[in-house]
């Protein structure tokens, strides 16, 4: 089974910031599992990734995995395979983030105005004021990233 990664946090250092949200489309079905701040573990995780031989990222190998590796301790690139769809982005030409790639393929985005540094903010205000719709807004953010890795793994064909 094919899994799609992604993870929110709050900076981009592994070793002064934290996974905020820890994304994941599993198989065919488009399942969503969402591990979301204390929730996220990896026991939790690899539980959740049981059934998986690929996991799919956008810019995992330099971000997303090495993050999970210094937060929980474990090396998914180690137990699961994985394939980083940035780099087949990039022997085709399609550079920039993840979302210029879906601009530049046609695969549609919902919430065009929510960035990386938007889901930040997101999470400080559900933490800060416990503000629901922020943190609604950020799963809404993270479960599209997700979903969009299976339609951008489809449209490249790899």
């Amino acid at each position: 089974m094919d899994a799609f990664l992604d993870i929110e946090t709050t900076g981009l250092s592994p070793y002064m910031n934290h996974v905020t949200v820890v994304g994941l489309c599993l198989g065919d079905s488009g399942e969503v599992v969402q591990l979301v701040g204390e929730s996220i573990s990896s026991r939790r995780l690899l539980e959740a990734l049981a059934q998986a031989k690929t996991i799919y990222t956008y810019n995992g190998a330099r971000f997303d995995l090495p993050f999970l590796r210094c937060q929980l301790g474990i090396d998914l690139g180690q137990q699961f395979g994985h394939r980083d769809l940035m780099q087949d982005c990039w022997r085709r030409n399609l550079y920039g983030g993840l979302k210029a790639v879906e601009r530049r393929l046609g695969i549609p985005r919902r919430l065009k105005e929510v960035d990386g540094r938007e889901a930040v903010r997101l999470w400080e205000r559900y933490q800060k004021r416990r503000d629901h719709e922020a943190l609604r807004l950020l799963l809404d953010y993270n479960k599209e990233d997700v979903l969009n890795l299976r339609s951008l793994k489809e449209r490249l064909r790899v």
